[in-house]
């Protein structure tokens, strides 16, 4: 049958596929215009249109021959509108097909005007997954669409939307038999199983040896996603202890997982929802553009990467001074905000900060048992690369001495599960001290560390020797607000994690503690 097509069949028309692009943290609804005339053998895309995007042309051509359909030799256009908006990746190719099989009388789908078809075709009609497909599926619920079309691979990310009728597809051809009636794909019943437990080969907090006050510091930073700064000497324990901090952190529950998710299939390609909490590393020699995003495609750095998770700096003076400077707008807003020519976009930054740093270059300043070996000077310009105001955002600030080595070799006599227990024990308390503030502030997504000035007034009740002792603290130390206020939400943690729902005058002493 598709033998007998010629190319004096083509009736000049024009035919209108719906998709959406990613840009920025949200979405665009792109429309799909094919027209099909007589002429020499052509085909053009047009709309602002990257490399990438003209490329579809190759890849369309040979994913519709490689079904023994029919590629009409004619003047081909497509267009690709709002033509103002600059088109880049790989979402065109599988409306592109559509498009123009159905203008050339091959398939006859039903109407598609509420319908959004994204996906990139390979050479032999296979259909890949694609990034972003949280803002695609988000954007044409917003715009108004009921239907949607998708890659196969992509569909674990968005299994949870209901509302809408989602189709995940593995090839052009069984597209193609789906607008006949012959078969129609369907969505998977998978879900996340989240392991709420510790498990026993995971760094926990017992295998750290002695740091009792770091221990529970972070602890509390933890509980209350407090951003937090260890300086020691070498060899004392920050590493062990930052990546201790993510076993202690509770599990994403739907709506974080799917902010986690969306950032991150913004980044790259990923075919499953996230399941565990972020922890970024970026080294000190990291670009600005690479630590709080940007990039000629505005996509979402390492700040972002870290939403909802941990992002951890080692031997944070060895950054660049403009690269920590452009930490304080994301510390204390959980957001960045990115401006080019012809977009501005913000992507959600609510990281907790956990920072290792030691107190000179050699390492060992105020140490009992090494000779600090620095300059007054060299330590004076190590220690100005931290500036007041940076500082000033982070809430704890604990200094970690070196433990004795002859307590580094002690036997274990508890065994493993025990201690994992113990952890297990300490990571419910977190999780209990987490939920009252949820409570507290009626909104799943408010830590004490969150509150402005106006709502620690509001919302939070010192007793009257605790704010005596606070404000004595505070003229002896000549605090700043900043510090004042956080000395405040630090002591509210650890009130949640006493159960207390006043902050008590032990409560501002611990927290005046964990200010070095």
């Amino acid at each position: 049958m598709l033998a007998t097509i010629s190319a004096f069949a083509i009736v000049p028309a024009m035919k209108t596929i719906y998709t959406t692009i990613p840009l920025g943290f949200d979405g665009q609804v792109i429309e799909v215009e094919g027209s099909i005339t007589q002429g020499l053998p052509q085909f053009d895309i047009v709309g602002m249109a990257n490399k990438t995007v003209s490329e579809a042309r190759q890849r369309v051509r040979n994913a519709i021959k490689s079904l023994g359909l029919y590629f009409p030799p004619n003047h081909i256009t497509i267009n690709l509108a709002p033509a103002e908006i600059p088109k880049e990746g790989n979402f065109f190719d599988l409306p592109i097909a559509i498009c123009i099989l159905t203008l050339s009388n091959q398939i006859a789908p039903p109407n598609l005007q509420n319908t959004i078809i994204v996906g990139e075709l390979s050479l032999d009609g296979k259909i890949r997954p694609v990034r972003g497909i949280i803002n695609i599926i988000e954007t044409g619920i917003t715009a108004g669409f009921k239907h949607f079309i998708i890659p196969k691979d992509n569909l674990a990310q968005v299994q949870f939307e209901q509302q809408i009728d989602l189709i995940g597809v593995a090839a052009l051809k069984e597209l193609i038999l789906f607008f006949t009636g012959q078969s129609r794909p369907t969505l998977p019943t998978t879900s996340v199983v989240k392991n709420t437990e510790t498990d026993e080969n995971d760094l926990i907090l017992a295998d750290i040896r002695g740091q009792t006050l770091a221990k529970q510091a972070l602890i509390t930073a933890v509980a209350g996603h407090h951003n937090i700064l260890l300086s020691g000497p070498p060899g004392a324990g920050k590493t062990m202890l930052a990546h201790a901090a993510l076993n202690l952190m509770p599990p994403l529950n739907k709506k974080e997982a799917l902010e986690v998710t969306k950032i991150y299939c913004l980044f790259n390609k990923t075919s499953s929802l996230a399941i565990n909490r972020p922890f970024r590393s970026p080294h000190h020699t990291s670009t600005l553009t690479s630590l709080i995003g940007g990039g000629a495609q505005l996509k979402p750095g390492e700040i972002s990467l870290a939403h909802q998770g941990i992002l951890y700096l080692d031997e944070l003076p060895e950054y660049k001074r403009e690269t920590l400077e452009a930490l304080r707008q994301p510390l204390e807003d959980h957001q960045i905000s990115l401006s080019r020519a012809n977009l501005k976009c913000t992507f959600p930054s609510n990281f907790m900060l956990l920072a290792t740093m030691n107190p000179c270059p050699c390492g060992y300043l105020g140490d009992p048992n090494h000779k600090c070996k620095c300059k007054n000077f060299e330590i004076k310009r190590y220690q100005n690369k931290l500036s007041g105001p940076l500082l000033d955002r982070i809430d704890i600030r604990i200094n970690v001495d070196a433990v004795k080595t002859s307590d580094l070799y002690q036997e274990i006599t508890d065994k493993r599960s025990e201690l994992v227990k113990e952890q297990d024990v300490v990571k419910n308390n977190i999780t209990e001290a987490i939920a009252r503030q949820h409570a507290r502030y009626h909104d799943e997504t408010t830590f004490n560390s969150m509150l402005s000035s106006t709502q620690i007034v509001k919302l939070i009740n010192l007793e009257t020797k605790a704010k005596q002792l606070l404000n004595n603290a505070s003229e002896r130390l000549n605090l700043s607000a900043r510090s004042y206020f956080k000395i405040i939400k630090v002591a509210q943690t650890i009130a949640d994690l006493h159960g207390s729902n006043t902050i008590a005058e032990a409560h501002i002493a611990e927290a005046l503690s964990y200010r070095m």
